[in-house]
């Protein structure tokens, strides 16, 4: 089988071809060769395309005032953490996980010094929309080997892991494109990631 491909379309839906790992947060779903996944949050058959962004009048743009794209370091020894605010997607990982290394409120707010290593690579990859990478004795240690797979998360993001192509994009710089996160919800001013806004939306899916 074809690599698996993920194409937005313009000011519609994520076309998705060749995918065989689908899921969201009840389990595995069935994945046809061509699906046509909504993004503009208005669908009746979420996670699919019914049409419903032609009257929701969907823009695919990327909105002027999204937070800028701009990779930030935060080096210690040997290990550097590299931050990239304009691709993330609020998940919260990071700062659930090792709030002693991602302090909230703080400037600057990662501080590699404060965990091992291997500790703040886990961390890195668990991270959902690829916006933290790092880097220790100068080796990338950020993505995986895993199969492509899309999951719908509940009341959330389209979480991709596994390298499928991204068609027609640019990603941010520095950001992993072994796993990043898709706006579903509409309303993300980074599209066609998603930036975290179904939060403030209050996005709901009860199919999922």
């Amino acid at each position: 089988m074809s690599k698996p491909k993920i194409t937005p379309l313009e000011n519609g839906p994520l076309l998705v071809t060749d995918l065989e790992h689908f899921a969201n947060s009840r389990g595995p779903l069935d994945a046809a060769p061509k699906m046509a996944l909504c993004r503009c949050g208005e669908s009746a058959n979420k996670p699919f395309c019914d049409g419903a962004h032609v009257a929701a009048g969907f823009q695919s743009a990327k909105d002027d005032d999204r937070t800028p794209d701009r990779c930030d370091e935060y080096t210690y020894g040997n290990v550097t953490v590299h931050d990239n605010r304009g691709a993330c997607a609020h998940s919260g990982v990071c700062t659930e996980r090792l709030p002693k290394v991602w302090r909230m409120k703080e400037e600057p707010w990662i501080h590699p010094e404060s965990a091992e290593a291997q500790q703040l690579a886990a961390v890195v990859r668990a991270c959902p929309s690829g916006a933290l990478s790092i880097t220790i004795d100068g080796r990338d240690e950020s993505d995986q080997t895993r199969a492509p797979q899309i999951e719908v998360a509940k009341n959330g993001p389209y979480v991709v892991t596994g390298s499928p192509d991204l068609e027609n994009t640019e990603f941010c710089d520095g950001v992993s494109a072994e796993h990043f996160t898709l706006c579903r919800c509409g309303g993300s001013k980074n599209k066609p990631f998603c930036d975290g806004t179904h939060w403030s939306r209050e996005f709901t899916d009860d199919k999922n």
